[in-house]
């Protein structure tokens, strides 16, 4: 399975119209990563998290305020999401562990939003002023690109989740078979040493007579 951490790379994908973040890392056994972000008083924050691959597909997750509240806490969640509001600025971590594993490696990816996406045209939430239909064409169009784009990223981890579990399957099955081959083998050695020491026994008690 160690091709399949190619995924691995860090998509690290900053957008212009929204600070969002998307990151896929290893996180192995016994240990804890956490992750700062700059957040200013008043801003709206969202953070979602899915595991992709490894052991049964679970992460601690936990998010601290720059005070060392702790907004959000749970354990061996499969994936999750959570929203808040900045109550002061400063920097806000956010740890995934995966110390309560002892030998399973994790792949886990999360998304984080920061603010309100800025409209495409300025001006554009003000309620005095009317839209053109090329700029209603447009923003219906960005809202559709970005309806695709999440797809396309639930997608995609879904499809990299099925794949990971496949090849373990298939790893588990191989190792299944060969060592049920093994045994076929040492059975089928052992029934023809069995048969032999019967005619052996036999020979030996003729030629005493």
């Amino acid at each position: 399975m160690g091709h399949l951490y190619i995924f691995v790379a860090l998509l690290a994908t900053s957008l212009s119209i929204i600070n969002a973040v998307e990151l896929t890392f290893e996180l192995p056994d016994n240990e804890k990563q956490c992750f700062f972000e700059s957040i200013e008083k008043g801003t709206k924050s969202t953070i979602e998290f899915q595991v992709i691959t490894g052991g049964h597909y679970d992460v601690d997750m936990e998010l601290t305020a720059p005070s060392g509240q702790i907004l959000y806490k749970d354990v061996k969640k499969q994936y999750d999401s959570f929203t808040w509001t900045a109550d002061l600025s400063g920097i806000f971590k956010f740890c995934f562990s995966n110390e309560f594993s002892t030998f399973s490696h994790k792949v886990v990816y999360f998304d984080l939003e920061v603010g309100d996406e800025k409209p495409l045209v300025e001006g554009m939430t003000s309620h005095d002023t009317a839209m053109t239909l090329m700029e209603t064409s447009a923003q219906n169009t960005h809202e559709d690109l970005k309806t695709v784009l999440d797809y396309q990223t639930h997608f995609r981890l879904r499809e990299s989740q099925g794949r990971g579990f496949a090849e373990d399957l298939n790893e588990r099955v191989m190792i299944w078979s060969i060592g049920e081959s093994i045994i076929i083998v040492i059975i089928c050695i052992g029934q023809i040493l069995v048969l032999r020491s019967f005619f052996t026994d036999k020979h030996k008690t003729a030629s005493a007579t």
